[in-house]
């Protein structure tokens, strides 16, 4: 039975070394069980959202804007009319105190003057006023009226007076027709000039009498010189 010996000690060592292959088969395959998934391998699957996902809440609707209230218009301011004020002038032309002034025109135009004898023993001739012929206007050149014999003073509106010299001054330019306070002695038709009463004739400028070209050679010639002036309406209370 000796020559059995060796087989049985080769068969011994096969055995062993089987089951030594066998448990590190058994330990490799432990250890890649507990390793940790490699980079590669795919994330684990996130759970499924619920099918009735809750409905979006509404955003809260934006507060007002604080309102903004337009201020009122202001009612336009009514445009101011100066108030008229008399001119400077010599006492002996100043109307009465208790005259109100309610127009105040400028004239523009000529004294008309004719040439004649005088009214002496010794006649000699001289030029004597005829007639003024102005155009009246407002300060802003809207015609007003006419000035023309009488004297008379004519408004746009028909309205008319005469009036007849109370007092007169020397005009401070020696050259222009002197200063005049002149009383109403007639009226006519109803408007601006129905209840004047007094008229002042200031600032004159120009409007005297040819110094010369006055004689028989020339009896009954007309001279028209031109003058401007402002012209002052009162009216008695």
């Amino acid at each position: 039975m000796d020559f059995l010996a060796p087989c049985a000690a080769a068969i011994r060592e096969e055995f062993i070394m089987n089951a030594r292959y066998a448990i590190g088969l058994i330990a490799v395959g432990c250890g890649c069980a507990g390793s940790t998934p490699s980079a590669s391998s795919p994330p684990p699957s996130e759970p499924l959202a619920s099918a009735e996902a809750p409905a979006p809440v509404a955003p809260a609707p934006p507060a007002p804007a604080p309102s903004q209230t337009t201020p009122e218009a202001e009612p336009a301011a009514t445009a101011s009319v100066p108030k008229l004020a008399p001119p400077e002038a010599p006492d002996a032309i100043k109307a009465p105190s208790t005259a109100n002034l309610v127009l105040k025109a400028n004239a523009k135009g000529a004294q008309i003057y004719v040439c004649g004898k005088k009214k002496e023993p010794k006649a000699k001739f001289e030029w004597t006023l005829k007639a003024p012929d102005a155009t009246l206007s407002d300060e802003a050149g809207k015609t007003l009226g006419k000035h023309y014999g009488g004297p008379t003073w004519e408004a746009a509106d028909g309205s008319k007076i005469v009036g007849a010299m109370k007092a007169k001054v020397d005009a401070p330019d020696t050259t222009a027709i002197p200063w005049l306070l002149l009383e109403i002695k007639s009226t006519e038709g109803q408007g601006v000039l129905s209840h004047v009463a007094w008229i002042q004739r200031v600032q004159t400028v120009g409007g005297e009498a040819p110094a010369d070209g006055c004689d028989k050679a020339h009896d009954g010639a007309e001279a028209r010189i031109d003058y401007s002036a402002t012209y002052y309406f009162y009216a008695n209370p």
